[in-house]
């Protein structure tokens, strides 16, 4: 099972999937709450997106986000695991095959790969997601298309 986090500064988004990249469980929640549902999730291998500095200046929401980042980090790791940080870059370059992907071309290459959305009658493999869920699923599939070998050479806690 993949655990995936799209961070925030608030509130975070998560997925997690099993190993056929199927959501099992997501949602948006208070930051505190998302640190107890980690706690819950022992068995899974975690991914995390990771803030990159671009060069330009960055706000007071973005270092409470690397904050949170870390927290997420360490109650992974008291637990014998280290995390993987996944980038926004990889995740266009991954997803979209371009850097210059907006969250609507994830959205869509996600639709395409997947399946659709669905309805209340009708659900479909994304029934359910909103916003930043869609970003957590995408760190999700990065991590199990082209991150999951760093796992092996990560050492243990």
């Amino acid at each position: 099972m993949i655990f995936a986090i799209d961070p925030g500064n608030i509130r975070s988004a998560y997925v997690v999937t099993d190993d056929d990249l199927k959501p099992v469980e997501f949602g948006i929640v208070e930051n505190e709450e998302l640190i107890e549902i980690i706690e819950k999730h022992q068995d899974c291998d975690y991914a995390i997106e990771m803030i990159a500095s671009y060069g330009m200046p960055v706000g007071k929401e973005v270092f409470d986000t690397c904050v949170y980042i870390g927290r997420f980090f360490e109650s992974v790791r008291r637990f014998g695991v280290t995390p993987i940080f996944v980038y926004r870059q990889e995740e266009k370059l991954s997803i979209c095959k371009n850097t210059r992907a907006r969250d609507s071309n994830i959205r869509q290459a996600l639709i395409d790969r997947f399946g659709v959305v669905g309805t209340k009658k009708n659900k479909g493999f994304f029934y359910g997601f909103k916003k930043d869920i869609w970003q957590a699923f995408a760190v999700a599939v990065v991590y199990h298309d082209e991150k999951r070998e760093e796992k092996e050479n990560v050492p243990k806690v």
